[in-house]
């Protein structure tokens, strides 16, 4: 990070001259531990639309740019560093047009089709099931292969599991003749996609009678086990999680949540980098929505599944904005700003708060598309600011959630208003304390005091995400204008917390 950058963010994170911090409250009850964070809600999602395969991910073996069996090294590596634990493909309504078959065997042979949902362009199927699972494998990431049940018989997704699954037989061998003897690890499968809508456009009725039909013939070897992922609501779309668990609950372990923070309208949606205050607050708001969508889904879902054996997967999430000028439209690539960050973090504070019944959520998408991860350009590569939040989260990886109050100043712009600080804690398997802290107004730094029962604490470190801007980002000519930096504004005092969160900013702190 340049030295003029550095100064820009911590002029930016200091209070105007003579203004004092607001401040909230906080109570961490680290004595009564709650449900178990999983890892999988730190999960992505990989589509075939754009550059999210190819060139993304997959380059090929003869690609001038560094690579590993045809995967680009940089972005393998970028993504261990992440500890990304699940990944979700081929889609997305590509899903439901795939035929697997397609993607196995020789490359040479395998046929050319035109990729009908996203930019008309060709899809050559070099990137199919070897080379997903493969990937997955080099990522250290387990595969959720979302099955084709809006134009596909059961006997396809039935038999697709069994080539990736089964250790003899048939489909076994066939497997092995393209190359993989063993079989994979699948432990996640989904009943298809947005039934509601590019899946097949069904009713909620008629979509329950096909999951219980598809999850009827999806087997797996002895000792072996697979989730069943049911194809949930879109937003508040409650009637379908009432018929889906209701007519169908008894056939599969998990259902989908799909949300995207939307500023504007679906046809009009507004710039990724251009905007002003008041845009960025209508994100921040439409985001915070995912709150009580979630809890209205998760009361339904209870009293059908009081034990709480379904999961709920908000396996589509993330900001969508107008693709960037001069881009195919059809591709969905958008540029990641300190507000994208500040969207990723709400939401993985959410997810914590919810964490007793979500499991799994993943991002849309991992690379090149919508809330990227990663953006890439011939062999150059970006971090976005999303990034470096998943990053930052790390530890809440299977930790175990701990209830919060929290007392917060408003944040109010124009018509929107909410809380401007946000908050989330966990006891990490290091048995450490670690907390997660937003503060989305843009003009005012806050002052935190948090009580910490149930917890002795004797000292504090942690890490900052800010940035100059609220529309901020990193370019390929400028790398780290977006980066965590050492946050050395908390203390523990007399066994409380107390920390000065910088306006517009990420803090995760980590107590011992």
């Amino acid at each position: 990070m340049s030295t003029r950058i550095f100064l820009a963010i911590l002029a930016s994170a200091l209070p105007a001259l003579g203004q004092q911090p607001l401040s909230a409250d906080l109570t961490i009850r680290a004595g009564q531990p709650g449900p178990q964070v999983n890892r999988q809600i730190f999960g992505q999602f990989a589509e075939h639309l754009g550059a999210g395969i190819y060139g993304g991910i997959w380059v090929g073996e003869d690609s001038k740019i560094p690579n590993t069996r045809g995967y680009r090294n940089d972005v393998l590596q970028a993504l261990r560093d992440l500890k990304v634990p699940v990944i979700r493909w081929p889609g997305g309504c590509f899903a439901d047009e795939y035929n697997w078959r397609e993607g196995v065997g020789p490359r040479a042979k395998r046929p050319v089709k035109i990729n009908t949902h996203w930019g008309g362009v060709t899809e050559p199927n070099s990137f199919g099931t070897h080379e997903f699972l493969n990937f997955a494998e080099l990522v250290g990431a387990e595969p959720y292969i979302s099955g084709n049940v809006g134009s596909a018989p059961p006997r396809e997704l039935a038999e697709w599991v069994e080539y990736v699954t089964s250790p003899a037989g048939s489909l076994a061998n066939e497997r092995a003749a393209n190359g993989r003897k063993d079989p994979w690890k699948l432990p996640y499968i989904g009943l298809g996609n947005e039934l509601w809508g590019c899946g097949g456009n069904m009713r909620a009725e008629y979509a329950a009678d096909v999951t219980r039909r598809y999850s009827t013939f999806i087997k797996v070897p002895a000792g072996v086990k697979i989730l069943k992922s049911a194809s949930g609501p879109s937003d508040e779309d409650y009637n379908w999680m009432e018929v889906m668990m209701r007519d169908a609950g008894r056939h599969f372990d998990a259902i989908g949540l799909h949300y995207y923070t939307i500023t504007g309208t679906w046809a009009k949606k507004g710039s990724a980098t251009v905007f002003d205050e008041a845009e960025y607050a209508k994100t921040l708001q439409a985001t915070l929505r995912m709150d009580g969508i979630i809890t209205r889904h998760a009361a339904i879902m209870d009293k059908y599944d009081p034990q709480k054996r379904v999961w709920l997967a908000v396996d589509e999430w993330g900001t969508w904005f107008d693709t960037e000028p001069g881009t195919n439209p059809g591709f969905l690539y958008q540029q990641s700003t300190l507000r994208d960050a500040l969207v990723a973090a709400l939401n993985i504070n959410i997810f914590t708060k919810h964490a007793d019944r979500i499991k799994m959520a993943n991002i849309a998408q991992m690379i090149n598309v919508l809330q990227a991860m990663i953006l890439t350009k011939d062999d150059k590569m970006i971090l976005t600011p999303t990034y470096h939040v998943f990053e930052m989260f790390k530890s809440y990886q299977d930790a175990t959630a701990l209830p919060l109050d929290i007392k917060s100043p408003w944040y109010n712009q124009d018509a929107s208003t909410m809380p401007a600080v946000s908050a989330s804690a966990v006891r990490g398997k290091d048995g450490r304390l670690h907390i997660g802290l937003v503060n989305v107004d843009p003009n005012h730094a806050v002052a935190i005091k948090a009580d910490l029962l149930g917890a002795t604490v004797a000292s504090v470190t942690g890490r900052v995400l800010t940035a100059p801007a609220i529309n901020s980002h990193n370019t390929f000519e400028q790398l780290t204008v977006v980066k965590p930096a050492a946050f050395t504004g908390a203390s523990i005092e007399s066994g409380a917390l107390k920390a000065v969160l910088p306006p517009k900013s990420v803090v995760v702190l980590d107590l011992q």
